[in-house]
């Protein structure tokens, strides 16, 4: 996605008045437009004489947002990945580690997905404080204020031995390699992103081994529903964003989601089936409160047969 100008050539809507109607709000590429308040934007549109057509505008903005995207993925970017192979990045839990040959995978979008305390945000725990101890940067992004560097210590503490001084060294580089941002709604999560894209790219050093939202769907849901094409567009544009950040710059990334009510009473994962595309990898958590054991089931996986399950500890 790239500057608004681009798209007056194909698009009779997007000419050079609607272009300076943008730009009055600070929108120059798609990215601008997606991060402002399109309720707002309608509203200042409707008081100006050419009100419907920058509406019309803004409609086929929202509509270019959603066919632009390349296919999720095809055969031959599974054939590349397996090709390239990628790296997984051990979680800390070691019979979860050995249920998915290794841990999650580089490259790859993995999302989590299940009812509340079924071992969701305790996984993200494990694995940044794992990721972060021992091979380098992570970015939490955190949409409920869960994070809990008490948790990481546990966590690091049980990793690291009973050595104090390894284990002080190792909580300082854990906490160090931890980038904790708090996102409580689509448009700080995209700024976060956007962000995150440009240091990448544009800062010699900037290193990041995994990425985790905890959780999407709370920040997703609110959005969507009825005839709110924006929403939709939204996330879209996530999905989108944390794909390419997974492919381009090998990055691990790990979404969490809740679960909803389906046909006849089933659970399924929230967000729908457009949402479904995103994740390379789908697994779906549960919990046996009197044993605290926990399950894991694959829903999709590239690589691995879905329908498979393990029971795992979470130290």
């Amino acid at each position: 996605m790239g500057a608004l100008k681009y798209l007056t050539e194909g698009y009779a809507t997007i000419d050079t008045n609607f272009l300076q109607f943008c730009a009055s709000h600070g929108i120059f590429s798609i990215e601008d437009f997606l991060v402002h308040d399109v309720r707002m934007l309608v509203a200042s549109a409707e008081q100006l004489s050419n009100s419907d057509t920058l509406k019309q505008g803004i409609n086929q903005l929202l509509s270019i947002i959603e066919t632009c995207h390349q296919p999720w993925m095809n055969g031959l970017v599974l054939l590349e990945n397996r090709e390239q192979k990628k790296h997984c990045l051990p979680t800390g839990c070691n019979s979860f580690d050995v249920f998915l040959q290794g841990g999650l995978r580089e490259g790859h979008v993995t999302e989590l997905v299940g009812p509340s305390s079924s071992g969701k945000t305790q996984v993200c725990f494990h694995v940044a404080s794992k990721v972060a101890m021992k091979l380098g940067g992570v970015v939490y992004l955190d949409s409920g204020n869960s994070f809990s560097p008490t948790r990481v210590k546990q966590i690091v503490t049980r990793i690291s031995g009973s050595v104090e001084n390894q284990v002080n060294g190792n909580l300082q580089q854990a906490l160090r390699n931890i980038e904790c941002h708090a996102v409580f709604d689509i448009y700080a999560l995209l700024n976060v992103l956007r962000q995150l894209k440009s240091n990448l790219e544009f800062q010699a050093g900037y290193k990041v081994r995994l990425i985790i939202v905890d959780s999407i769907s709370s920040l997703i849901a609110p959005i969507l529903g009825g005839n709110n094409a924006q929403g939709h567009a939204l996330m879209v544009s996530v999905g989108y964003m944390l794909k390419k950040l997974a492919d381009r710059h090998n990055i691990a990334v790990v979404v969490t989601n809740h679960m909803v009510s389906g046909e006849g009473g089933n659970l399924k994962p929230a967000l729908g089936e457009s949402w479904k595309n995103v994740p390379h990898v789908q697994l779906q958590f549960s919990r046996d409160h009197a044993t605290n054991i926990y399950g894991v089931y694959i829903l999709k996986h590239p690589y691995m047969a879905s329908g498979g399950s393990a029971n795992f500890m979470i130290p």
